[in-house]
């Protein structure tokens, strides 16, 4: 990153023209931590850019903001420094040995930009004044960081559906009214409702910003993706799907609620009844296992018939670590978003269901997203 000198609490920037915000919904979890670091070792040249699409040749001619132009901050309600949370991922094998060291500087400097999010417990203020508080916050950060622009991205925990007729909006729903009253572009990386809570619908329609979402597809979603569009190509016969996932962390605490659970694998579902035509019988169990802290396995069983009959088989384990595939994801969208956002680009952006598990209004097979993806790069890169 620059060695240009810092202004308390804002981070250096490489560019002199501006750059471009993160606002982290959840800005000390594992994700926005392993984002934050992330960017600060390709910019400083320590590590490839693995699993970063936009990085690739074809996103080349987008024109999208450098990673040494992304500044970052956002909204969190606990109070553990981003560094430390740093070291708590590299412990766990999450970033790779010496990374919090080298990159201490901007982890520290993305730390002094997060502000208290909500609402608390006790906390008495109504939606509006939320929403208004929150709206203030991301203001202020664009504008004492002298940023073109600033894009809001939720990777905060998954919280459940809200209940029918409900009095209050969900906290995820806050905070992208919030992105849209502070004209900011956002990425839903959740589960949770935001912006696509029907409160919301008249405000993102007149607020003249991108949007995209919703729930990142990174592990066990991203391979029912490839393998769904599999059997129906080659008519054979799903007759059932089942999976199971254990994960500790954030994650595994958050979705051992049965509501949270249950908003989760909405997403999964969807993605097996939009590439096979209907749901085939079988769940997904989410067990949280703490001792497994940031890692998580995913496996998957598929029943199906083939010929004459025949019944088969196919099983699948998945291993990783969430945050690890969940951040490059993050900063493409965050990358993809505000480009899109410079260039006058208004409303849900379809072009970038490639991300997702739940994605506004495109197919769900994976092969078809990345078209999709690669002809919105085409047009970012047109409006030039």
């Amino acid at each position: 990153m620059s060695e240009q000198a810092e202004t308390p609490g804002i981070p250096a920037r490489a560019d002199s023209g501006g750059g471009t915000g993160v606002w982290f919904i959840g800005a000390r979890g594992s994700v926005a931590t392993t984002a934050v670091a992330g960017c600060a070792a390709l910019a400083a040249g320590l590590h490839g850019p693995t699993g970063m699409v936009t990085e690739s040749q074809a996103f080349a001619a987008a024109s999208l903001p450098a990673l040494s132009g992304l500044v970052f901050g956002g909204h969190d309600t606990i109070d553990w420094p981003l560094p430390k949370r740093a070291e708590a991922l590299a412990a766990q094998g999450v970033l790779p040995y010496g990374l919090v060291g080298a990159v201490h500087r901007e982890l520290a400097a993305a730390d002094r930009e997060i502000r208290t999010g909500g609402p608390l417990a006790g906390d008495t203020r109504g939606d509006e004044e939320l929403i208004s508080a929150f709206a203030a916050d991301i203001e202020d950060f664009t504008r004492r960081a002298g940023l073109a622009r600033t894009v809001v991205v939720n990777v905060a925990s998954t919280e459940p559906a809200p209940a029918e007729g409900a009095d209050r909006l969900p906290a995820s729903s806050l905070y992208a009214a919030a992105a849209l009253r502070a004209g900011c572009a956002y990425v839903n990386f959740t589960p949770s409702t935001g912006i696509r809570h029907p409160a919301l619908a008249e405000a993102a329609a007149a607020a003249g910003v991108p949007y995209a979402g919703r729930d990142g597809k990174t592990g066990q979603t991203l391979l029912r993706a490839v393998l769904a569009p599999m059997f129906r190509q080659r008519a054979l016969d799903v007759r059932a799907w089942s999976g199971t996932n254990l994960l500790g962390g954030g994650d595994g605490a958050a979705l051992a609620d049965s509501a949270a659970a249950a908003a989760k694998n909405a997403g999964k579902n969807r993605v097996l009844q939009d590439n096979l035509g209907a749901l085939p019988e079988g769940e997904v169990h989410i067990d949280d296992v703490p001792a497994l802290g940031e890692w998580k396995t995913a496996w998957d069983h598929v029943a199906f018939e083939g010929f004459l009959g025949s019944r088969m088989i196919l099983q699948t384990i998945w291993q990783g670590c969430d945050s690890a595939l969940a951040a490059p994801l993050v900063l493409d969208l965050a990358r993809l978003a505000a480009r899109a956002h410079e260039a006058g680009i208004t409303g849900s952006l379809p072009g970038l269901g490639f991300y997702f598990k739940d994605p506004d209004g495109t197919t769900a097979a994976l092969a078809e997203q990345y078209d999709e993806l690669l002809a919105f790069a085409a047009t970012l890169g047109e409006s030039r």
